[in-house]
């Protein structure tokens, strides 16, 4: 008799903990072992996943930057509605990015350079340092929105220049995630375009994330043009108060000591009473 049954996918290479702290392994040693094996399935991280196939990284998400269809079609590339349509015809990304081409509503060239920009956007978030450990899904179905894959090493050697060049630009990475403050110095610099439309939705809530999600730009890019703000002393981040503690109740007030010329004393008790009974007599 022959049994049908499922094969296990192989099992998930064990962090070297040795060879981590000797620096080996880029900024995700995992990642660089599924691409050594040329694994397919996607990476969870804390802060976004990467899709591979073949150990190569085919579409990156990340709650902190656009989709490549946001920016498909935030600047006129392709017309909102038409991508709507497009995936509600096919349902998925993919097969709406195949569609809107072959329709000639879009090249080829400008969908690649959109989904390229939003990989690489979104893998700069999802590589970045967690507290949580990543897991990795085998074979779990098709990579949304897959162009052109991109070689880890690639993808990890982006990731390293973009943190040493918002480093550069302003080494304080909070105005990267805190709701941010407009401030006009007496002698304010003149700023470029880009920044002007930043600085314009800077109200004291928005973030930095907030702001590119609006402008359809890539979350990165929004990042360095903060941090040149902030440079520029035209931005800061917002501080919320300090908490301050509720003043420690007061205490009750200490009971005053005793006069000890109000506690009757025996002998003198006793003697009031020897001269009470001999008046008695």
């Amino acid at each position: 008799m022959t049994v049908l049954g499922t094969t296990p996918p192989p099992r998930l290479p064990v962090r070297d903990r040795a060879a981590a702290h000797a620096g080996a392994g880029g900024l995700s040693p995992m990642l660089t072992r599924l691409a050594a094996e040329r694994a397919t399935g996607v990476l969870v991280r804390e802060h976004g996943t990467l899709h591979l196939a073949e150990g190569e990284v085919v579409h990156a998400e990340s709650p902190y930057a656009p989709g490549f269809d946001v920016l498909l079609t935030a600047h006129g590339t392709l017309d909102a509605t038409a991508w709507q349509q497009a995936l509600t015809q096919t349902g998925s990304k993919p097969g709406a990015g195949r569609l809107v081409v072959d329709g000639g509503r879009v090249t080829a060239g400008a969908l690649e350079l959109c989904h390229l920009g939003a990989l690489f956007d979104a893998a700069y978030f999802a590589l970045a340092p967690s507290s949580t450990p990543g897991s990795f899904h085998y074979g779990s179905g098709q990579p949304p929105g897959s162009v052109r894959p991109v070689a880890v090493a690639a993808v990890e050697r982006e990731t390293l220049r973009r943190r040493e060049l918002l480093r550069r630009v302003w080494p304080d990475p909070l105005p990267d995630s805190a709701p941010l403050v407009r401030i006009a110095p007496p002698a304010a610099p003149a700023v470029t375009a880009r920044q002007a439309a930043v600085l314009a939705r800077v109200d004291g809530v928005r973030t930095a994330i907030d702001i590119a999600r609006e402008l359809g730009r890539q979350a990165f890019h929004t990042l360095v043009d903060v941090r040149r703000l902030a440079a520029a002393g035209l931005v800061i981040p917002h501080r919320p108060p300090a908490r301050v503690s509720p003043p420690a109740a007061s205490a009750p007030p200490a009971a005053a000591a005793p006069s000890f010329l109000s506690v009757p004393d025996p002998t003198i008790t006793l003697l009031k009473r020897l001269r009470d009974a001999l008046e008695a007599l």
